[in-house]
């Protein structure tokens, strides 16, 4: 597919890299696993946010914003990553911030990705958890139009057809970087959410025949709705590709049995996937997305879902940031030399 069809910025470090994790495969003593590092792309930290914004803030500026909106819970990747690319365009940033969690920690609404929101330039509102933060979003947005600006609305986690893009250009990357080196994909896992990266690499995949399956490991929703969010959104990108059909519900795929109480509240085995990558690797994994979908991960190769001789690879989608709004959760238990 021709994405130069489509308005972009190239403000992404790309290709990211991928990676073998020797160390995590030998301690998991099954498949072979791989990392693409999209904890690498570049602006504020990196994730997978910035490829998707790449197309969506190519689109704000090609309808003449002056300033962008988008909301998502407190310690939200996506609304730091949006507050980068305004500041690099020069364009106003509002963040409408949920919490979802119910947290009064201080580190929790104040550190972390809020702290480099504000650095970044961009102002913020809050609301409580459960509101309709799409109603919330528009309510804001009429007010910024009655006051003459032109607003330009990205959805939570800039998961639409547009940001969906970023994630079938990614799927075209990681192909090309698998044949150029040899390497057979047996399985591609990534933790999966507003639905956005799932969707697009799914789409991206089926588009060019890879006949990889792509697992998602949510962080949110019950399965029956995250997979319905995912595969509805598919369509809609491969439509916009230009190839319809490409997409079948089979092709849509997502584990929610790691979730635990609630998103952004880590499990013991996210607090476990984090560590043994820290430890490990020296990755730095976040306990909201890339944290439960690697104690999927690890949790499939402890029970043999993935299998020895197998070739797995875990899309990073970032967020490490978010770490020092979770201190209280991510205390360590080790010796401490005065």
């Amino acid at each position: 597919m021709h994405l130069a069809r489509f308005p972009r910025l190239f403000l992404a470090h790309l290709p990211t890299p991928l990676e073998r994790l020797d160390r995590l495969s030998a301690a998991l003593g099954g498949p072979e696993i791989w990392i693409k590092r999209d904890d690498c792309t570049g602006m504020s930290t990196g994730g997978n946010k910035t490829r998707k914004l790449e197309f969506l803030m190519a689109e704000a500026q090609a309808e003449g914003a002056d300033v962008v909106m988008t909301q998502g819970a407190t310690q939200s990747n996506h609304a730091r990553q949006t507050a980068a690319f305004a500041a690099k365009l020069g364009i106003d940033c509002h963040l409408l911030l949920e919490n979802r969690t119910g947290s009064k920690n201080p580190d929790y609404n104040h550190n972390g990705n809020v702290l480099l929101d504000h650095l970044h330039g961009a102002s913020s509102e809050t609301r409580p958890g459960g509101v309709d933060m799409h109603a919330e979003m528009e309510a804001v947005a009429e007010r910024y139009r009655a006051e003459g600006r032109r607003v330009y609305v990205i959805p939570g986690g800039g998961s639409n057809p547009t940001g969906a893009l970023g994630y079938v250009d990614c799927a075209y990357e990681l192909l090309g970087q698998a044949n150029a080196r040899g390497l057979v994909i047996d399985h591609l896992v990534t933790a999966t959410g507003s639905a956005g990266t799932q969707a697009g690499l799914i789409a991206g995949l089926k588009a060019i025949n890879a006949r990889i399956p792509l697992l998602g490991f949510g962080v949110r929703a019950p399965k029956p709705k995250q997979e319905e969010n995912v595969y509805q959104l598919a369509l809609k990108t491969a439509e916009k590709l230009g190839c319809p059909g490409v997409v079948e519900r089979e092709d849509v795929v997502a584990d929610t049995e790691y979730v635990g109480e609630g998103y952004g509240i880590p499990r013991e085995d996210t607090i476990e996937a984090i560590r043994l990558f820290a430890e490990l690797e020296g990755i730095l994994l976040d306990p909201v997305y890339s944290g439960k979908g690697a104690a999927g991960l690890i949790d499939y190769c402890r029970k043999g879902y993935f299998k020895e001789g197998e070739r797995i690879v875990f899309l990073h989608t970032g967020g490490s940031a978010a770490l020092f709004g979770y201190t209280q959760s991510l205390e360590a238990d080790h010796d401490v030399i005065d």
